[in-house]
């Protein structure tokens, strides 16, 4: 069994309290929406390309799998019963959307789970992590928008996958560089 690590939250504040925990998992729903409203609508598919995939997984790498997950719950939550915070100012399950929704839990989760075991702490690791928590949230949009839309598996891959994969590739690499240089200016390399 692998030993768990300090998380980057854990280490920027390393006393617990409910209001500090409360601040950070808040925070991080906040990142979550307003990454949602960096939104470019596709005309040929119901799925907006959205910097939410970013934010859910260095929620999950900052906060680790426990908190990351009560931060995406939230998030898909307060969304789902009326607040205006998912892609493009929507709320409510959408039809097409609602599998990539509970995929950012799954994701925020894993990478969590993996920061935890250190992999944040170097940029190869770290980016597999990011991939990691990127094909979670594939894995739950697509089979749920091919039950919205129909038609050949081409056609869901054409609508919900292709379009996403360039943008998920720098927002990927994005994030798996961050993480490193987040701990070096921490100062902490250990958990």
């Amino acid at each position: 069994m692998q030993t768990r690590t300090l998380t980057l939250t854990q280490v920027l504040f390393p006393s617990r309290s409910f209001l500090r925990e409360a601040a950070v998992v808040g925070g991080a729903v906040a990142a979550t929406a307003a990454a949602a409203q960096v939104a470019v609508p596709l005309p040929f598919t119901p799925v907006p390309l959205t910097g939410q995939t970013l934010a859910v997984v260095l929620c999950g790498a900052a906060l680790g799998s426990r908190r990351g997950v009560l931060a995406q719950l939230l998030y898909v939550l307060l969304g789902v019963i009326g607040l205006p915070i998912f892609a493009q100012g929507r709320h409510g399950l959408s039809p097409a959307t609602g599998g990539y929704l509970l995929g950012f839990v799954l994701a925020a989760y894993a990478v969590g789970r993996l920061v935890e075991l250190g992999w944040d702490r170097r940029g190869r690791t770290a980016l597999t992590a990011m991939l990691v928590g990127n094909a979670l949230i594939y894995a739950c949009g697509l089979p749920w928008l091919a039950l919205c839309v129909g038609g050949p598996v081409s056609r869901v891959v054409a609508m919900g996958l292709l379009p996403f994969v360039p943008g998920d590739v720098l927002k990927t690499a994005l994030a798996a560089a961050l993480l490193p240089g987040a701990w070096r200016l921490v100062g902490r390399r250990g958990g």
